[in-house]
């Protein structure tokens, strides 16, 4: 009896929850940005976009490039964030073939970085080369090539990053590919000579390198061509010369990129932060943040870059279908070579 006076008051209850209206999920206000340790934007730049668009936007920093895009590989279709930025053409395919990318390219692009790169956005470029103690070298020549590292007096001087988890460290790998007649046992040479092998660029330039705003002992480090102008526009004096300088010589040209993450919990933000980088506000931020060239043509470029980093005048310049091809297997072979 009790079962059955029990029945119509079920019967109305459910008929009250078919006909209670959905509470609809409030849109996202936040954009994630997942990115390099290097990363850096003015915050009035961010400031603007909010403005712009009512997104805020907050940054994770994962370490370097090549540890970023292992992450996002482990994490592909339930990302961390919803936009990747600072892949660069060495790990680009890695990242696309894990799966990391929605398909979007922002309008606006320089036309040939843009094709080079379909699905993703070339945001700024560089290159990568080796920079040297200026101080250390006041009274014997520094090395005038990668292949001078191997001579006896350049012994225990030069600290280089891991190519596997590091994005200077495998353009840096991929020039000596490129360049080197024998590049394997090049690399044979280069360790015999005492060369330090770190994970990523930030421990390499300012904990070991002597130069500059390094605390290390070794006046020869991998690091980017724009360095030395960094080390003016940071130093105390801006009218004291650049403490480091650049080896014009085996450079990697090195591409930077922004993707929409799949999976991204708001794709629309993502996208439209991506399109907000190629703007006239964000380009002119890049130098002076990053130290790396906006891809924009007339962006704004600090006085310091023309001086003590004008681009270099021969760079390596890889294919991303050749990176692709052989990137693991000289990882591998590198790994085996320095007992990594």
């Amino acid at each position: 009896m009790k079962k059955l006076l029990l029945l119509p008051l079920v019967a109305a209850l459910a008929a009250c929850s078919s006909t209670a209206p959905e509470i609809e999920s409030s849109p996202p206000t936040e954009v994630v940005l997942v990115t390099h340790d290097s990363f850096s934007v003015s915050k009035k730049v961010l400031r603007e976009f909010s403005e712009q668009t009512g997104y805020e936007v907050t940054i994770v920093q994962n370490g370097d490039t090549g540890q970023v895009v292992n992450s996002a590989i482990l994490s592909a279709g339930v990302p961390q964030g919803d936009v990747l930025f600072g892949v660069d053409n060495t790990f680009l395919s890695r990242a696309q073939e894990g799966g990391v990318f929605e398909d979007y390219q922002a309008a606006g692009a320089p036309e040939q970085l843009a094709q080079a790169a379909p699905g993703v956005t070339p945001i700024d470029t560089g290159a990568v080369c080796l920079n040297y103690d200026r101080e250390y070298f006041a009274d014997s020549p520094p090395p005038a090539t990668p292949a001078d590292l191997v001579k006896p007096q350049y012994k225990d001087l030069t600290v280089v990053q891991n190519p596997a988890t590091s994005s200077p460290g495998l353009a840096f790998l991929l020039s000596t590919v490129s360049r080197q007649p024998d590049w394997q046992t090049y690399w044979e040479q280069l360790k015999a000579n005492g060369v330090k092998v770190v994970d990523g660029w930030e421990n390499a330039y300012y904990q070991q390198f002597s130069g500059g705003s390094g605390e290390g002992t070794r006046p020869i480090v991998v690091s980017y061509s724009t360095s030395p102008a960094a080390e003016v526009m940071f130093s105390e004096d801006p009218e004291a010369p650049a403490p480091t300088a650049n080896v014009d010589s085996d450079c990697f040209q090195q591409v930077e990129y922004a993707g929409v993450l799949a999976g991204a919990r708001n794709p629309e933000g993502a996208r439209a932060f991506i399109d907000y980088m190629l703007s006239a506000t964000f380009q002119d931020d890049i130098a002076e943040q990053m130290f790396v060239y906006p891809v924009v043509p007339d962006a704004a470029v600090p006085p310091a870059f023309e001086e003590y980093s004008a681009p270099p005048t021969d760079p390596v310049v890889m294919a991303p279908e050749q990176i692709a091809a052989g990137r693991e297997e000289w990882i591998d072979e590198w790994s085996a070579i320095m007992g990594q």
